[in-house]
């Protein structure tokens, strides 16, 4: 069976992607949201990372993009059982015990729902008003990983040497309610694959139309065969738009539209190709409309895409 989630709207409002009513929606909406896939028997909620936004990215990305640590840890406490994901945190921007503060405690208040997915960035201006270097990023998440691979584990005073980050004798309390938070990679480049397959327990692919998807993962199984890595990793892949049934507006020409049994048939393919999970984005006008969408998906389509 592929598990399927989502990432939650209004938090994050880039004009690829955000429907016309976000922009006057709220903390009530993201509640209303969170709490119709915690009923819906979605696998996890996501949210997004940006610190902060330059004027010429504004138009196209929005400045609007809320912190995943108190967006996740507000949702957490209206929720029971549904997982909360950083899509993607970039932890580069910050020192590991800062990042494994923020999010031990998530996870602790959380009863362990967390999954740390984790991404290199693509803003420069961020990296440069932090003071961290934009150009060194990929070599600063892969440590930053081991790092947090150290911080967010079993013991209270963790101990970590790299090149850049050093702790030891440094106690975090409370711990992860988890013996062991799952990472999972956000990112399709070469680098982003390696990453993925060597140091994380899943892969979020950023986009990647389903003709690439076969050969990407046909590699990340390799390289972890080749590292000697037995757990499998959690494959994930992002669907094309979807609305439930026959729309009476214009949905956009990508989104896959009809019957229940349509809808199965066509994201079935994301499964033949070993994909673990989907993340779907639903057409709407409102809230309301979005949340019967995301029922009527859990009802009527999910069943059918083992």
């Amino acid at each position: 069976m592929v598990a399927y989630g989502m990432q939650l709207p209004v938090q994050s409002q880039s004009t690829l992607y955000a429907e016309p009513w976000e922009v006057e929606a709220g903390p009530d909406a993201l509640v209303e949201i969170a709490r119709a896939a915690d009923r819906a028997g979605f696998a996890y909620i996501a949210v997004c990372d940006h610190v902060a936004i330059p004027r010429r990215l504004a138009d196209a990305m929005s400045t609007v993009w809320y912190d995943p640590v108190a967006t996740l840890s507000h949702l957490a406490a209206v929720t029971e059982r549904v997982r909360l994901l950083s899509h993607v945190a970039v932890v580069g921007l910050r020192h590991p015990l800062l990042t494994a503060k923020q999010y031990a405690t998530l996870d602790h208040l959380s009863g362990g729902r967390l999954i740390l997915g984790v991404g290199a960035g693509h803003v420069r201006e961020e990296f440069d008003a932090l003071g961290v270097g934009f150009d060194d990023r990929g070599p600063l998440l892969d440590e930053s990983v081991d790092a947090l691979r150290a911080a967010l584990g079993p013991e209270e005073f963790c101990e970590f040497t790299g090149v850049r980050y050093s702790f030891k004798d440094l106690g975090q309390r409370p711990r992860p309610a988890q013996e062991r938070v799952p990472i999972w990679v956000g990112g399709s480049s070469p680098a982003a694959v390696r990453r993925a397959a060597l140091k994380g327990d899943g892969w979020l692919p950023q986009g990647d139309p389903r003709d690439r998807l076969p050969a990407q993962i046909a590699r990340i199984r390799a390289l972890r065969e080749k590292a000697g890595i037995e757990v499998p990793c959690v494959i994930g892949a992002l669907t094309e738009p979807l609305y439930v049934g026959e729309p009476s507006w214009p949905t956009g020409r990508r989104t896959l539209t009809g019957r229940p049994e349509a809808l199965a048939d066509a994201l079935r393919a994301y499964a033949v190709m070993g994909v673990d999970q989907i993340q779907v984005r639903f057409r709407s006008r409102g809230v309301s409309e979005l949340t019967d969408q995301m029922a009527a998906f859990a009802a009527d389509v999910a069943p059918h895409l083992a």
